[in-house]
């Protein structure tokens, strides 16, 4: 299953579908991208005359590559054209560096385990310069 094919097999549209593009995955590990629009329906509220992206969106951002898009590939052969269901279980996120409107940033996540389609990784984001935005472990189910 390529990047794209993953893409369009995703459980979310918009507004709610945090990824762009899958630019590496295998079954140990994937590498991913979203670019946060400037009029994204969060920043309206978060906050007022200073959007920030907030943090729940960035944990949902990992989650989708990270979990969701690397859940996908490893159970591809079972997939076929049947829908993904997705249950986050479990999330623990530092967060290190604020996201801005119009930012990219990138997710590297690696596979702890997965087994009887439980899957936990270990999720990292960057922004456009590299540096460190969150880090953490999500855990969830693929079915």
């Amino acid at each position: 299953m390529t990047g794209e094919q993953i893409i369009e097999k995703l459980p979310y549209q918009d507004p709610f579908l945090f990824v762009d593009e899958i630019l590496e995955v295998d079954e140990h590990q994937i590498v991913g991208n979203y670019t946060l629009k400037q009029d994204e329906y969060f920043y309206k509220g978060h906050f007022k005359e200073n959007p920030i992206t907030p943090g729940v969106i960035l944990t949902e951002i990992m989650a989708q590559i990270g979990l969701v898009c690397l859940g996908m590939f490893i159970l591809s052969e079972q997939i076929n054209n049947n829908p993904v269901k997705v249950a986050m279980s479990s999330t623990s996120i530092d967060f290190y560096k604020s996201v801005l409107p119009g930012e990219k940033v990138v997710v590297i996540s690696k596979k702890e385990y997965f087994r009887f389609n439980k899957l936990k990784c270990q999720v990292e984001m960057y922004n456009e310069e590299e540096k460190l935005v969150a880090k953490g472990q999500i855990a969830g189910m693929v079915i």
